[in-house]
């Protein structure tokens, strides 16, 4: 690769949400639902940006959100990715779930400053715990590419595997809250303690 591909964003909300009991991308942490804030913030560092979601989901999208509807042809979070991967299969995706609450601007700039376009990924870990957070990364084009032979050979469905078999740059965030996922009503109540300090 002689060239780094151009950088679009993607906020992943087309989950069941069914541990939280609500829709996560609904959330409002920073006054705004959570996947507008997100979304907000990726168009920051971005080219372009979108929310990923399921078609049911479409309707009740405020006006002026580039949205991308779930192909159904994968399950789980690659559904979206990759989704959004044959809307443009030329460039790298930053993708961020919708159950982040912490992240923020810092956070996203240190992510694209360290990115390696000859790497599968440059994606965000946990020192103590390096492994990669597939949902917090940015995807450069080939690996989606060889994604989709992976999923078609029936290799397994969880990214974060496909990432750690592959060539994975790890980026440890200076603030390690921002790779908190708020997934369940506890979680929900320990990432507003967090925002309120």
């Amino acid at each position: 690769m002689t060239s780094t591909a151009k950088l679009y964003g993607l906020v992943l909300s087309g989950g069941k949400s069914t541990r939280m009991g609500t829709d996560k991308g609904l959330i409002e942490y920073h006054g705004v639902p959570q996947r507008e804030h997100l979304y907000h913030l990726l168009g920051k560092v971005c080219e372009q940006t979108f929310i990923s979601l399921r078609r049911e989901q479409e309707a009740k999208t405020p006006f002026g959100f580039a949205t991308i509807a779930d192909e159904d042809k994968f399950r789980g979070p690659f559904n979206g990715i990759l989704s959004a991967h044959s809307r443009n299969e030329e460039a790298a995706w930053l993708v961020l779930a919708c159950d982040l609450p912490l992240m923020d601007l810092p956070a996203l700039e240190q992510l694209v400053e360290e990115r390696n376009p000859e790497k599968f990924a440059t994606a965000f870990a946990n020192e103590e715990d390096p492994l990669p957070e597939p949902l917090c990364a940015i995807w450069e084009p080939h690996a989606l590419q060889k994604a989709i032979a992976y999923l078609e050979a029936g290799n397994g469905t969880c990214p974060r595997k496909f990432l750690i078999n592959n060539d994975t740059k790890l980026v440890f965030p200076k603030n390690k809250n921002v790779i908190l996922n708020a997934n369940s009503e506890e979680e929900y109540r320990e990432a507003i303690v967090k925002l309120a300090n």
